[in-house]
């Protein structure tokens, strides 16, 4: 087992090193304040303080994991004449958020947006950091103290799927089919007008039900989907059709007898959280009890439009009896919004602790590449294919968001049903992993330019 030092054990400390040691690394780990008990202890051992004590592998600390609150600035970048980064503090830094509690300027729906984060200013959004310095501190101590076992990380690929709206027009009640009529005559848009007539009148498929090919892809490449629905009421931002409506209820019951379903909480639940349980009650209701094949089917969620506050969001969702979220994610770039690629434990800044809530971080998602950074399709495929390399080097997680409209090679989405089908072709795990990446000896803020403020 391996002993770690620190002048101090707090909250902060034991989550940091829960991140990086638990989750990441996967081993178990032991911390003692106690000098003495260090220096006696004759196998793996790190010191996480301001000067070593034995013959250990030492980091030096800066102030962040002994304090309490939050302050501004945070933290400095650099440390030290070797113009090393303190990367326990950073790691809590990443993963807690800790700049989203600070004053930021929100994007039209109020979220905070990746540009004003110290990742994107710093150039290592697309970086999975935090996995970047565990492989780091892994090979370190597998050098001087080769006893110490570590088990083999497998990178994985779990496809998501929201579906926000299930039909184009199948499902909707006359005033919104009547209402779509007309502001396609107004629009003058007569292929649409066409399309609706033909759908309506089982002439074609609706372009949203990309169902079966979603069923007959992630079979192909023996993939376990898990899919969101929105089941909130109807709202200018929500616009799904009814959970009672029998299209919808057969639509969800047919995808939960084949794949892990969880909710989609609707844009309106975060101006009124108690939404978010009764929206969760009508998917446990739909669906079929858990199983050990699906899971629990009501105790997963993303938040729609990617709305994610701190800490109410995730204290709203532990509330309504969420398990696991998948919401940690930037909407205007792909990356890593919390620099790491590994489900980990929720921190509540506000209350000092570590929670049960598992966050499940998300690298892509369709409509970033689309319709924020308004790629090609062929563009999109390499940006995706970059991205996927890096997780595959740290042996982590990659978790994709698409939604079923996209799928349709539909107006603005033609092509990217075949982007969809090469991401997977890239990400799945039984192909050969990627190269490793050339950067991974002189990580982000360690001392080489894209680290630089």
């Amino acid at each position: 087992m391996l002993l770690i030092y620190t002048h101090k054990i707090t909250n902060r400390v034991k989550y940091t090193f829960n991140v990086i040691f638990n989750s990441v690394l996967g081993i178990d780990f032991e911390i003692t304040s106690d000098p003495e008990k260090f220096k006696q202890h004759h196998a793996a051992k790190i010191s996480y303080t301001k000067q070593s004590l034995a013959d250990e592998i030492h980091y030096e600390s800066e102030k962040m994991l002994f304090e309490e609150g939050i302050n501004t600035p945070p933290l400095s970048p650099r440390r030290g004449a070797g113009g090393e980064a303190d990367v326990f503090a950073l790691t809590f830094f990443l993963s807690t958020r800790y700049e989203e509690y600070l004053p930021f300027e929100a994007d039209k729906y109020g979220r905070f947006s990746a540009k004003q984060s110290y990742a994107y200013k710093n150039n290592f959004l697309d970086k999975p950091v935090v996995n970047m310095w565990a492989k780091e501190i892994r090979e370190k101590l597998s050098i001087r103290f080769p006893d110490l076992a570590f088990p083999e990380n497998k990178y994985s690929h779990t496809p998501t799927i929201d579906i926000d709206n299930a039909y184009a027009y199948l499902g909707k009640n006359n005033i919104r089919t009547i209402g779509g009529y007309v502001k396609s005559m107004l629009n003058g848009d007569m292929a649409d007008i066409l399309k609706r007539k033909n759908v309506l009148s089982g002439k074609e498929n609706d372009p949203y039900d990309t169902y079966d090919f979603q069923f007959e892809i992630h079979k192909k490449y023996n993939l376990k989907p898990i899919y969101f629905f929105l089941l909130g009421d109807w709202a200018p931002n929500d616009k799904n059709l009814p959970h009672t409506n029998v299209l919808m209820l057969a639509l969800i019951k047919n995808i939960s007898g084949k794949a892990e379903t969880g909710i989609h909480p609707s844009f309106a639940s975060n101006l009124n959280p108690e939404k978010v349980k009764v929206e969760k009650d009508r998917l446990r209701e739909i669906t079929p009890p858990p199983s050990p094949s699906r899971g629990g089917q009501a105790a997963k969620s993303r938040q729609h439009f990617l709305m994610l506050k701190f800490p109410q969001t995730y204290r709203n969702l532990i509330a309504a009896g969420i398990t696991d979220d998948y919401t940690m994610g930037f909407a205007d770039e792909i990356g890593f919004r919390a620099g790491i690629c590994t489900p980990y434990k929720w921190y509540d800044l506000i209350k000092e602790e570590e929670t049960n809530l598992t966050i499940h971080p998300f690298a892509i998602m369709d409509g970033t590449l689309n319709s924020y950074l308004k790629l090609s399709p062929e563009q999109a495929i390499e940006k995706v294919k970059q991205i996927i390399g890096e997780i595959k080097n740290v042996h982590g997680e990659l978790i994709t968001i698409w939604h079923n409209e996209t799928l349709s090679d539909w107006r603005g989405w033609k092509g990217w049903k075949n982007v969809y089908e090469e991401m997977i072709k890239e990400a799945h795990p039984n192909l050969p992993e990627g190269k490793e990446f050339l950067g991974t000896k002189s990580s982000p803020l360690r001392g080489d330019k894209r680290g630089a403020a």
